[in-house]
């Protein structure tokens, strides 16, 4: 199977092991992996903001990187969100209208894509300690996934997860409502984490490399004994043990 890959601006600029692993777990999972380097941004930041004139002309750009005949799956529940749901809000009875709704039809997040379209969960992974995951807003609200990247960790050799108080609230960071709403921001994070370490959790795993910022940042700044993970590096973890 061929299938495109998405990879979000700020995992190109700040998680590029991220986005390697996701091509290894896929390339393993028996895929084609196909990388347009013309491709920017989604036009989530925009579109958050307000400025949808400006989110629509990077969201035609996207539609023009990416074709109607693969599957296309990105590492990050939050961008394939914007894409699967508020696409429509900018291009609906437009030009473009029938390309998007096929686009949207074919992006899927990475571990709804391995679950419910390879039927795959296990890849050989080994990491060895105590985990939470976290539900991203995006991933458990507009993407509807819940089930499928605890599936996916439940065969990790080593790992015991365990459940996460208040799991589907979010950790804080909202994109520009970090910066907004600073002192709001901040708490949520530390009751997320709190939580985590109420846990005996040792990593903190979710789908959005932007929630794990978010929160790592706070780790960093209280030092606490913890570590955030994006599923797509704990899925391509201790392969050299397989």
């Amino acid at each position: 199977m061929t299938v495109e890959l998405f990879i979000p601006c700020f995992m190109d600029q700040l998680y590029p092991d991220t986005a390697f692993n996701t091509v290894k777990i896929l390339e393993r999972a028996g895929c084609q992996v196909i990388y347009n380097s013309e491709q920017t941004c989604c036009g989530q930041p925009a579109f958050n903001a307000g400025f949808w004139d400006e989110a629509k002309a990077v969201g035609g750009k996207f539609l023009t990187d990416f074709s109607e005949s693969n599957y296309i799956v990105s590492p990050s529940a939050s961008c394939t969100g914007m894409v699967k749901n508020y696409y429509s809000d900018l291009f609906t009875n437009t030009a473009v209208h029938n390309r998007c709704r096929n686009i949207q039809g074919n992006i899927h997040e990475l571990s709804d894509f391995l679950i419910n379209v390879l039927k795959k969960d296990y890849f050989g992974a080994e990491l060895d300690g105590r985990a939470v995951y976290h539900d991203s807003c995006a991933g458990l609200r507009e993407c509807k996934i819940k089930a499928e990247p605890r599936a996916l960790l439940a065969k990790v050799h080593g790992l015991e997860l365990v459940d996460l108080k208040d799991n589907d609230t979010c950790c804080g960071f909202g994109g520009t409502f970090a910066v907004k709403f600073e002192g709001i921001s901040s708490a949520m994070a530390q009751q997320k984490i709190d939580n985590a370490l109420d846990a005996g959790a040792e990593y903190i795993i979710s789908t959005d490399a932007s929630c794990l910022l978010h929160m790592q940042g706070y780790i960093d700044k209280h030092h606490l004994p913890i570590k955030s993970m994006h599923l797509a590096d704990v899925l391509a973890h201790g392969w050299g043990n397989v």
